[in-house]
């Protein structure tokens, strides 16, 4: 167990997931000094319901890309973890920002490849159909389900699911519930698309005969 500091943010960072940032408030434009000075993390827990979660991913500060007259910061950081609060505190001794003491949490990252070929083909035809086929093209064959999950239309709520989920296994079944429900709905709803645009058209029919 040991002490993070942290930077509740309304979303889901995935490990791996490039993050930037734009700094403004004071508590957190010293967690970004600190950062710099002292080489330390910082954990993004998602604020869902009103609360800081249980859950939360640990960043690391890459650089700091522009620093504005006002002490804004442009920062871009890296997903490097998962952690779980074990006691939250609203400032850390000594600083603005809010920390917590945590304990790192293990991934199964072993994909099974049966479900991997599943959820490729499902999210092929889901780009197809909004028109994102460079997003597929960028696909790599050998993707987690990380790597995909911001371009899966899933709520914040059905992300933070996938941060619960302690495998590859278990986050490719909930991809693939995800992919399986959204799939027809958005199928009908190019063809309901479809016969909206032909309607006015010239039609060219053979009248029943009586």
């Amino acid at each position: 167990m040991r002490q993070l500091a942290l930077f509740p943010l309304n979303l889901v960072v995935f490990p791996g997931e490039k993050l930037n940032l734009h700094i403004f408030e004071p508590r957190y434009r010293q967690l970004v000094r600190d950062c710099l000075q002292d080489g330390i993390t910082f954990g993004v827990p998602p604020y869902l319901n009103g609360a800081v979660s249980e859950l939360g991913t640990e960043m690391r500060l890459l650089s700091v890309e522009k620093s504005y007259a006002s002490g804004e910061l442009d920062i871009r950081s890296k997903a490097v973890g998962l952690f779980r609060v074990d006691e939250f505190f609203r400032e850390l001794p000594g600083k603005l920002y809010a920390g917590a003491t945590i304990e790192p949490v293990a991934d199964d990252a072993a994909a099974d490849p049966v479900l991997h070929d599943q959820i490729r083909a499902l999210i092929q035809q889901l780009y197809d159909i909004l028109g994102l086929r460079r997003l597929f093209q960028d696909l790599t064959p050998d993707f987690r389900v990380y790597d995909v999950a911001h371009q899966l239309g899933l709520s914040t709520e059905q992300e933070y699911q996938l941060l619960e989920a302690t495998s590859e296994v278990e986050r490719q079944h909930l991809a693939l519930q995800h992919l399986a429900h959204i799939l027809p709905v958005l199928q009908e709803t190019e063809r309901l698309k479809e016969r909206v645009r032909l309607n006015g058209h010239f039609k060219n029919l053979t009248p029943p005969s009586f």
